[in-house]
């Protein structure tokens, strides 16, 4: 099981990752602000691996194919 799953279709449009990986910065910044050093480098570390598997590194997998005609065959004309 992955900490973010970058193939779950939740994550395929981009202004889901992007907010996600702000929520996590402007989470940190809070932490930072209100001089809580230990939380704050958690979630700096948390919103450095967002922003690395969905915004860098994302690649979209391809959409799941239709299922095959009952049979798996194909008719032809013959």
């Amino acid at each position: 099981m992955k900490f973010i799953d970058p193939d779950h279709p939740f994550y395929r449009p981009l202004w889901r990752r992007l907010l996600l990986v702000g929520a996590c910065a402007a989470w940190t910044a809070v932490e930072f602000y209100n001089g809580e050093q230990a939380w704050g480098t958690i979630f700096l570390i948390v919103t450095a691996y967002a922003f690395a598997n969905l915004i860098l590194f994302f690649k979209p997998s391809a959409p799941a194919a239709t299922p095959p005609v009952e049979g798996g065959e194909t008719k032809s004309d013959g």
